[in-house]
């Protein structure tokens, strides 16, 4: 079956290599139109999968593919324009440039979390590449997959777009076939079984992982912004996001400042009592039973191992409900601190000097996302030079997904590769050299045998002379 789905890609992907840009652009606008005129559809799928409030769905999901859509579209022309490079002194005469042609026929396997933005926005850099693709929606978010498959395959071609529905079996069965590229968003452990299939063909990969993203609070920063922006950015989709704030690290001359506005404010949003917290209609539930069971373990060991809750704590696994929850006193050695959280528990650390915490960063796996709140420019500086990370956002979260010119990406076991605007069709492109020779073209005539005494002589001293 699917063997057969991307040999039909495969003969397709060379027709479309022939195809003017503006079929490109139609197809970017058809995607538009779908996501647009069935808003309401996807609120409500989002909703029935784990209670995804409607305002999460518009700014979190909808808006950023409006965006990048009307992007790609104003820009495409641009894109695929050849990119002229310089050219050596012996080449002049020739002209050297940078073509971007489509990749091939490739497969997206798209995560559960944010199901609409990370299935249809690398679908959109596809397209705009010019290639045909195959998508793997998660099984997880079925009422949402079932909506994106029936709108696009309803919309595009088999042999152009196919939405393909299943469990990992349906996901092994597809790494068999050899796609010309693959873009996985997902857990660094299925991203690693993933290359390994790709490799079997060598088949080129772009994996946007995870990882434990940590948060910086100095003595120098505005603490009722940052208690704002991280309890936004934290527990939107129940801190179900990849570059959610894993961990806080607060300069221990504010810690009990930031810990009284940073609980105060979850309590004023949330709810004082446990009651008023499960009650509480624009929070998002867990996606699993599965997942719900292995927060409140995560957190078990930590208060057994001496950490104390500072907020919430309260969850219920039946119903997928886990409540905000702030700890503090974490053992950096429990699972709280050694796995990616992926859900609404935010473990609090102090720290007296930057290069404690810079330390502690660069021990461990590269982050996808390192956060800095912070108005000392030494402290950012410091934190800028001397860490690695996907993305560095200061005096804020999240955010930088939402500028569709800044690549998007992880590094080290937080991914390879990076997506959004330019850097998404860069992915899905394959940058061709191309050089046509002109009049210059005789001169490397000097290089041709025979090698006489006189040909030497003149490439030795172009050597000599840095020509």
């Amino acid at each position: 079956m699917f063997e057969q789905l991307y040999l039909h890609q495969k003969q397709y992907s060379l027709q479309l290599r022939k195809e003017a840009i503006d079929l490109r652009l139609e197809h970017l606008k058809t995607l538009e139109n779908l996501i647009d005129s069935n808003q309401k559809e996807f609120v409500q799928a989002l909703k029935e999968d784990f209670n995804k409030p409607e305002m999460e769905t518009l700014t979190t999901e909808i808006y950023p593919l409006l965006m990048e859509l009307r992007h790609a579209q104003k820009q495409l022309r641009n894109w695929v324009k050849p990119e002229r490079v310089p050219a050596p002194l012996f080449l002049k005469g020739s002209q050297s440039y940078i073509h971007y042609e489509p990749r091939g026929v490739c497969l997206v396997i798209s995560p559960w979390n944010y199901p609409v933005l990370l299935t249809l926005g690398p679908v959109i850099s596809a397209i705009a590449a010019g290639n045909t693709c195959v998508v793997k929606p998660s099984e997880y978010t079925q009422a949402t997959t079932t909506l994106i498959a029936r709108l696009l395959n309803g919309a595009f071609a088999e042999e152009f777009i196919r939405v393909v529905e299943g469990g990992p079996e349906t996901t092994q069965n597809l790494l068999k076939q050899p796609f010309d590229h693959i873009f996985f968003t997902g857990s660094t452990q299925i991203g690693k079984l993933v290359m390994e299939a790709a490799a079997k063909n060598l088949s080129s990969v772009t994996l946007e992982l995870g990882g434990k993203s940590p948060t910086i609070i100095d003595n120098t920063a505005d603490l009722d912004l940052a208690a704002e922006k991280l309890l936004w950015s934290k527990f939107m989709n129940a801190g179900q996001t990849c570059v959610a704030p894993d961990y806080l690290f607060i300069q221990e001359t504010v810690y009990p400042s930031f810990v009284r506005l940073f609980t105060q404010k979850l309590a004023n949003i949330f709810g004082k009592e446990p009651a008023q917290r499960k009650a509480y209609a624009d929070y998002a539930r867990i996606i699993s039973h599965k997942h719900c069971l292995r927060l409140k373990e995560m957190q078990a060991e930590a208060l057994a191992q001496g950490a104390g809750i500072l907020f919430g704590g309260e969850s219920d696994e039946n119903t997928r409900y886990y409540s905000p929850t702030v700890i503090e006193n974490v053992d950096v050695h429990s699972r709280l601190m050694q796995e990616e959280i992926f859900g609404p528990i935010l473990p609090l650390m102090k720290y007296k000097d930057i290069t404690e915490v810079i330390h502690f960063i660069n021990e461990r796996p590269k982050p996808l996302a390192l956060y800095v709140y912070s108005h000392s420019e030494m402290t950012i500086e410091a934190v800028q030079s001397q860490t690695s990370s996907g993305g560095l956002v200061i005096n804020d979260s999240v955010i930088h997904l939402g500028n569709d010119n800044l690549p998007f990406g992880g590094v080290g076991e937080s991914g390879m590769g990076t997506s959004h605007g330019i850097h998404g069709f860069k992915t899905f492109s394959h940058g061709k050299s191309v050089l046509r020779q002109g009049w210059g073209g005789k001169l490397l005539g000097l290089m041709y045998p025979p090698y006489t005494k006189q040909k030497m002589e003149v490439i030795k001293n172009m050597i000599r002379w840095r020509v």
